[in-house]
């Protein structure tokens, strides 16, 4: 099986702005929008694909099993992930696009650079850059949890 699409769910009517942000922030290309589903795609590089739907979308979708977050809760059971050779001004660019820093740039034990911010749709994302080859690792502390 391969990993194909991630889907981040938004308020309804938010998606065509949570499709901007990702567009700003992260440098993806918008594949198709379609405003009666409120359903997006973006894509990057790699071959996995981005996807932006309402909460409205998912009930349309999977009408016995979707449950919209609570009122002003924020969803942080996961993370979407993207490796960039430049951590720093990957993070730089998503904080100037609204993004919420979470985590500026570090290096952890095993040498990978890494940063993280909350988008405005509530999402977690992961800035980072490719795991290093084989040697010794050279790390930097984490933030101190707040």
């Amino acid at each position: 099986m391969e990993l194909a699409t991630v889907v981040v769910y938004v308020d309804d009517g938010a998606v065509p702005a949570a499709l901007e942000f990702y567009e700003r922030a992260l440098g993806l290309t918008r594949r198709f929008y379609d405003p009666d589903y409120q359903f997006g795609e973006l894509a990057g590089r790699g071959t996995v694909t981005l996807a932006v739907a309402a909460h409205v979308t998912g009930e349309r979708l999977m009408p016995a099993g979707y449950e919209r977050p609570s009122l002003g809760t924020r969803v942080a059971n996961a993370e979407v992930a993207f490796t960039t050779d430049n951590v720093r001004g990957a993070f730089t660019r998503a904080v100037a696009a609204g993004a919420k820093v979470l985590a500026e740039p570090y290096v952890l034990p095993w040498g990978q650079e890494v940063a993280y911010v909350r988008a405005p749709d509530g999402t977690l994302l992961g800035l980072c850059a490719p795991l290093p080859g084989p040697g010794t690792p050279q790390s930097t502390p984490a933030p101190s949890v707040r």
